[in-house]
């Protein structure tokens, strides 16, 4: 476990007691629990508590969130839900309706992006509210700008084009300089299904896949390598040599001209590593695809204490007092651990109009309309494990050009997941 992810670990466990200890103090204070999968929130429960002496957060961090509703029959249930991957078919039956709290008194619907805002809606109510979200980029050295066809976005075949000019090698035919590999990211290979539609949709605890779609994202991921980079075995032999440094120091030391990250990485590592690189959002069918993590908020179903809940739903969507958290998150150098509202862009036009570009000054003037936004598709609880476990192995293997033997389908790799974990 790096520093990093030791102290996003810790800070949920100290402080949390921290807040137990200042409610237990007062026999006049109502409480409330919040489950959450996103530790930002014990920061922002404790503001919110320094400015409420009637009503106290109560924070208890789930890191398996998604996976824990509905409560154990023995267990605390939550009145506020906050984190990833909490719609699915099961949205009704967890989660009460917001409608109530759209008005211009509580949380005003204009001030949210709408696509994001629509993502949480099923059969026509609003049951999530959405918090935070994160999009792809790709970042490269300032002295290669002069390169790029767009100002701020760059689509999938600008981006293959693009890098394949700058790739070089020498006189023993072996590669020196190479734009970018489309194999050396998991993540970028998901990246390039959404190109094709939807591929992957949500059945129960799993998902089923659109294998027309899912195969003209492998033809097209195995003729970038071929038409680019010659083969997956010269993108990857590159990769050893030369792409062992952080993202970062890879475009600026230029071997490469690319390198595939999320606004959530990059933007969260230092102004000093930062201010050689600009960045372009990337496009895919003329959208800036929201990742898949996007963190939301809901009033549990069954929630003792629903208008302390919806007292603190209607305080966290004022941008006056998420401009409060960014200052507290700076004062107390939590902006070095973390990105942000809750670890991405707010939900709130406002913040990262006005506010973000104070704290992250390369974003001035470099964010993305709202039209240009496309919410994530709605996935099971456990979506990451069945990314890491059966779409990443079946894309890396099936889009790799020097495959020899035959490809296990994704339908074998599903199985075997089922059998280890369901």
């Amino acid at each position: 476990m790096d520093k990093k992810s030791f102290l996003r670990f810790l800070a949920p466990v100290f402080l949390i007691l921290g807040l137990f200890s200042s409610c237990n103090n007062s026999t006049d204070t109502d409480t409330f629990t919040i489950w959450t999968d996103r530790p930002e929130f014990v920061s922002y429960s404790e503001l919110y508590n320094s400015l409420n002496p009637k009503s106290k957060a109560i924070v208890v961090y789930k890191p398996n969130l998604a996976n824990s509703l509905p409560p154990a029959k023995d267990e605390e249930k939550p009145d506020l839900v906050v984190g990833s991957f909490l719609k699915n078919k099961r949205i009704k039956k967890n989660f009460r309706p917001l409608d109530g709290l759209l008005s211009e008194d509580t949380v005003r619907a204009d001030t949210i992006y709408r696509p994001l805002l629509d993502w949480g809606k099923a059969s026509g109510k609003q049951f999530l509210f959405p918090v935070s979200f994160n999009m792809p980029l790709v970042i490269f050295s300032v002295k290669n700008e002069y390169l790029l066809p767009k100002n701020y976005s760059i689509s999938l075949d600008e981006l293959k084009t693009t890098a394949a000019q700058f790739n070089a090698k020498n006189k023993d035919d072996f590669y020196v300089k190479m734009g970018f590999g489309p194999s050396w990211d998991n993540e970028f290979l998901y990246l390039v299904t959404k190109n094709f539609g939807q591929c992957f949709k949500e059945k129960g605890t799993s998902f089923t896949t659109d294998m027309a779609k899912l195969k003209q994202s492998v033809e097209y991921i195995k003729d970038w390598t071929q038409t680019a980079n010659t083969s997956t075995t010269s993108e990857q032999d590159f990769q050893f040599k030369y792409l062992y440094t952080p993202k970062y120091r890879q475009v600026t030391e230029e071997r490469t001209l690319f390198a595939y990250t999320s606004s959530e990485d990059i933007f969260a590592i230092t102004s000093e590593q930062i201010k050689n690189l600009a960045f372009r959002w990337i496009t895919v069918r003329d959208k800036i695809p929201v990742q898949d993590n996007m963190v939301s908020m809901a009033i549990y179903r069954k929630s003792r204490q629903p208008k302390d809940a919806e007292n603190f739903i209607t305080w966290f969507f004022q941008a006056e007092n998420q401009k409060s958290m960014l200052e507290r998150a700076k004062k107390m150098d939590l902006s070095s651990m973390t990105f942000g509202i809750s670890g991405g862009f707010s939900s709130l036009h406002t913040v990262n109009e006005l506010v973000f570009p104070t704290y992250y000054h390369t974003l001035l003037g470099n964010l993305p309309a709202e039209k240009s936004l496309a919410a994530p598709y709605a996935f099971p609880s456990r979506w990451i494990s069945l990314k890491e476990r059966v779409v990443y192995p079946y894309l890396i293997s099936a889009g790799n050009t020097n495959q020899e033997k035959e490809t296990e389908t994704i339908t074998q790799l599903l199985s075997a997941w089922e059998k280890q974990f369901n």
